[in-house]
């Protein structure tokens, strides 16, 4: 079972603040909470901190001069914004600056506790403890190489969470969309392809070093890439 993951609610209003928090408490999740942009940025830096919910009208600094400051901080943290704003104008400048989602006052419990979940499982880091073997090759993930007959080739880290990615969904077909959002914790309409492209190619690059008879990514035109190894 995943355990909870911390909740920063970042909210003026007192008494739809407090609702939030007992709302995610109840779900089992640990909240921080703020009621102005100064405060929240103070919790930034949380080591624990899995997701922001960011109330645009708030003291001190507005929430969309907060969401580019914590982006400098945690470039991949998530956010959703919640906004009483009925312009479609707000909202959009907010998923420009990097949030993930939003919510418009008033909503539902129910609506918000479901986008969290959305929004925790997209962002979910990936597990890259277990090691791989094929053949006379390792690939590592916690020391971040490949390695086969005292020959060793280092991976970089997204180098290696993609690799990783794709051989615990071996034989799967898994799309652009879902590595960005899984492997680079980004939304995906966000952000180019070519990101996934460039790693792939130095990824097929390093595993043919190691000769033929390796795992090859392939491509399946319009779906995705799968793992799989060579006959």
């Amino acid at each position: 079972m995943n355990s909870p993951r911390t909740i920063l609610v970042v909210e003026d209003d007192s008494a739809i603040r407090q609702g939030v928090v007992d709302a995610l408490g109840f779900e089992g999740h640990p909240v921080l909470e703020a009621s102005t942009g100064p405060k929240a940025l103070e919790y930034v830096d949380e080591p624990d901190l899995a997701l922001v919910l960011l109330d645009l009208t708030l003291p001190g600094l507005d929430g969309l001069e907060v969401l580019p400051r914590i982006r400098q901080v945690r470039p991949n943290l998530p956010v959703i914004i919640m906004t009483a704003r009925g312009s479609e104008n707000d909202r959009v400048r907010g998923l420009k600056k990097g949030a993930d989602d939003y919510v418009s006052k008033p909503f539902s419990i129910r609506e918000l506790l479901a986008r969290v979940e959305a929004v925790l499982r997209r962002t979910r880091p990936v597990q890259t403890s277990s090691s791989f073997n094929w053949g006379e090759l390792t690939f590592e993930p916690d020391q971040l190489r490949l390695s086969s007959q005292g020959k060793v080739v280092d991976l970089t880290e997204k180098e290696t969470s993609t690799l990783s990615y794709l051989c615990h969904h071996m034989g799967r077909i898994v799309g652009r969309d879902e590595l960005l959002e899984r492997v680079w914790q980004l939304p995906a309409q966000h952000v180019e392809t070519r990101t996934i492209d460039m790693t792939l190619s130095r990824l097929r690059e390093k595993l043919r070093s190691f000769g033929e008879t390796v795992p090859h990514i392939e491509t399946v035109r319009g779906q995705g890439y799968r793992i799989g190894s060579d006959d």
